[in-house]
């Protein structure tokens, strides 16, 4: 009888354990969203999904690259090709980065490059684009990259 108690008692606590956490919960998750409310972050925009997309397809690439250069069954031209382009793939990267941090420097609200072997696109947060503005963006674009001009899409997007 006094193991059956003994139970009992553990049992009942446990429970009590169990209400006392989900009612924490409950206080916590309200009180923060009542915090939370006049933010509305819950509608990722077009430039955080792609954002995120390009680092998801990213990391899959340069995966890929790993395996290929980690195989004992790999030539040695296929690790050396392997590395090359995920030396291109991080290289892409980095540019990508400080192109969009000197364009949103400039005064745009937000953007997304992207680099290519043959061409750079630019996709600017700006609903009316002027042609100075595109300047600019180009003019950043030769600037830090070796592509030229012909090579540089700007793409306004509302």
């Amino acid at each position: 009888m006094k193991a059956n108690k003994k139970k009992i008692i553990v049992l009942v606590s446990m429970i009590a354990l169990l209400v006392a956490t989900g009612c924490l919960n409950y206080f916590l998750n309200v009180r923060k969203a009542d915090v939370d409310q006049p933010v509305d972050q819950t509608t990722p925009t077009f430039f955080a999904t792609y954002r995120n997309d390009r680092e998801v397809t990213r990391q899959q690439e340069i995966a890929y690259l790993d395996e290929m250069i980690a195989s004992e069954t790999s030539s040695a031209e296929t690790i050396a090709e392997a590395e090359a382009q995920k030396l291109a793939i991080c290289q892409a990267m980095e540019t990508e980065l400080v192109l969009e941090g000197l364009i949103k420097a400039k005064g745009f609200e937000d953007c997304v490059v992207t680099i290519s072997t043959e061409n750079v696109n630019v996709v600017v947060k700006d609903a009316e684009l002027t042609v100075e503005d595109a300047a600019q963006i180009l003019n950043i674009v030769v600037t830090e990259t070796t592509f030229t001009a012909p090579d540089v899409v700007v793409i306004p997007y509302v």
